[in-house]
């Protein structure tokens, strides 16, 4: 394991797409907290692994602050979270009052707006009327997935209005859409956003209806083949909570198929893209949303552990999620696009981080007690690709990311970093484990 960053802040990776497409740099921001919660990140970076040089990206103005970032897989763009320019007492960073921002890693400081904003009724389809965050790539790029929260709702919540529960949506690059400037936070984006899934604000019991979408991943390097040996190009796993025949709320593994042609997700469903003053953004026409684990009677029911993205194999036939097992340890499991359900790990110690797929899709690389390891994914054997650490310095949960080329992982510890006048400081920094 070989530390990559030096500089005396803090250091967060995002759990997924942090490395260049030449497996040279990778991204991070520089939130002072070590798990990321307290968003006060005002820089984007990426270090060269062989060089350790750093390069600045991106450096927040006027109030905002930033964070979250990740890379597409065809070109040198970046997306991240960007919190509000001169923030106020009404409109300061918070779920629904951010936005997604893309800089291009050769033409750094020079942002565009992902999503558009639009906070007054009529709203404009194509924009949202909240905030995204956790910004996704689809590995062709055509798509970026986020995850939503609404900031009209909970100004109007009242019996018979739907209520501001988080959603999963998509932004379209390359359709921009223009908004009005009615709301001082309104403003346009260089993408349309729509979003796929469907929300219940009172789901009956036992029932398939989710009250919340969440921690999505894409399916798949080219999407997934369908049982009549079709492919569905675009597809989004993600959690939903459910609402158990015994009224407990516990997270399930869900599916989203999108259609084949990005522009056909501008197209209404049931309901308006853009929602109205008193209901919630619907999904476009031919969007199909399905459950996939049906786990409440187990022992221990719904997808449990440390905080993590559903992310699935490359080939996409298998999904990739955290589930106890009935002795009550947190393991890796897989579950098909068809539902089947896998156990893939048996570790005597609990899987400890969010994780990612290798390239080929024969690994998968987590932490568990301590180390960097590398999951199999025929067989479920857990092998430590570095010695256990059991203190404050070990691996943190948030990241442990493939290379694309499959010779590394990039993962964050936090270790005693000296400061320019003398003393240290405890901060994140980026490490890389090179794979044997």
């Amino acid at each position: 394991m070989r530390q990559v960053t030096h500089a005396p802040h803090g250091h967060l990776l995002t759990n997924v797409a942090v490395w260049s497409g030449d497996s040279r740099w990778v991204v991070y921001d520089a939130r002072s907290d070590p798990a990321g919660s307290l968003f006060d990140g005002t820089v984007i970076e990426r270090v060269d692994v062989e060089s350790g040089r750093v390069e600045r990206l991106f450096t927040a103005a006027h109030g905002a602050c930033c964070g979250v970032v990740t890379t597409s897989p065809v070109d040198d763009r970046v997306v991240f979270i960007l919190g509000p320019e001169r923030p106020t007492p009404d409109w300061s960073y918070g779920p629904a009052r951010r936005q997604g921002a893309i800089v291009r890693a050769g033409a750094p400081g020079a942002w565009e707006p992902l999503d558009a904003r639009d906070l007054v009724s009529p709203f404009t389809p194509g924009a949202l009327r909240g905030g995204s965050h956790v910004h996704v790539f689809a590995p062709d790029a055509r798509l970026v997935s986020f995850t939503y929260e609404d900031a009209v709702l909970p100004a109007v919540a009242r019996p018979g209005t739907d209520g501001n529960l988080r959603a999963v949506g998509v932004s379209i690059p390359g359709v921009p859409v223009k908004v009005p400037a009615a709301h001082p936070r309104n403003h346009s984006g260089s993408a349309s956003s729509v979003l796929v899934t469907a929300l219940d604000d009172d789901p009956a019991p036992g029932s398939d209806r989710i009250v919340r979408a969440f921690e999505e991943g894409w399916v798949g390097d080219h999407g997934y083949r369908r049982a009549d040996g079709s492919w569905q190009r675009h597809a989004l796993a993600f959690q939903g909570h459910v609402r158990t025949a015994s009224g407990a709320t516990i997270a399930e593994a869900f599916i989203v198929d999108l259609p084949e042609d990005p522009r056909a997700l501008l197209v209404p469903g049931d309901g308006p893209l853009a929602g109205t003053a008193t209901t919630r953004p619907r999904p476009p026409r031919g969007v199909s949303q399905r459950r996939l684990t049906f786990t409440a009677d187990r022992p221990h029911p719904g997808i449990q552990g440390p905080r993590h993205w559903l992310r699935s194999s490359p080939d996409g036939t298998r999904i990739a999620l955290l589930m106890r097992d009935e002795g009550g340890v947190v393991q890796m499991w897989t579950v098909s696009p068809a539902g089947d359900v896998r156990q893939l790990t048996r570790s005597p110690f609990p899987i400890a981080s969010a994780f990612t797929w290798s390239p080929a899709g024969d690994a998968l690389a987590c932490v568990a007690d301590g180390s960097v390891c590398l999951v199999d994914a025929a067989d479920g054997h857990v092998r430590r690709l570095t010695p256990p650490v059991h203190d404050a310095t070990a691996p943190r949960p948030e990241a442990c990311v493939f290379s694309p080329d499959g010779k590394r992982i990039a993962c964050l510890r936090t270790v005693p970093t000296p400061l320019p006048g003398g003393g240290q400081r405890d901060c994140n920094q980026v490490f890389v484990v090179a794979l044997p």
